[in-house]
């Protein structure tokens, strides 16, 4: 019997799928962001770099910094602050 995988994108068929009008834009990409913005994770399937793990989909949080491309979020959950790195095209502004 073949043992099921439990992976990263594991059922993400419908949830990571774009219509068909929904094409790569550039401005995606190019999104600013400053210390102290509330963002919301979304995770987009155009690109695979700086995607956050799907538990974070949906959440609010706050840029506190950089790290190269990709922009520090402080997200709570529960009583902890978690930290995550996200590039900017997984991030929207609130």
């Amino acid at each position: 019997m073949v043992l099921t995988s439990w992976g990263f994108r594991r059922k993400t068929r419908r949830k990571l799928s774009k219509g068909m009008r929904e094409k790569f834009k550039p401005e995606t990409f190019l999104k600013e962001f400053k210390a102290g913005d509330k963002v919301v994770i979304r995770q987009d399937a155009i690109s695979q770099k700086g995607m956050p793990y799907p538990r974070y989909l949906g959440k609010a949080g706050t840029v506190t910094g950089m790290r190269g491309k990709s922009y520090v979020i402080d997200v709570r959950t529960g009583s902890n602050v978690n930290e995550l790195q996200v590039r900017p095209e997984h991030l929207r502004k609130m």
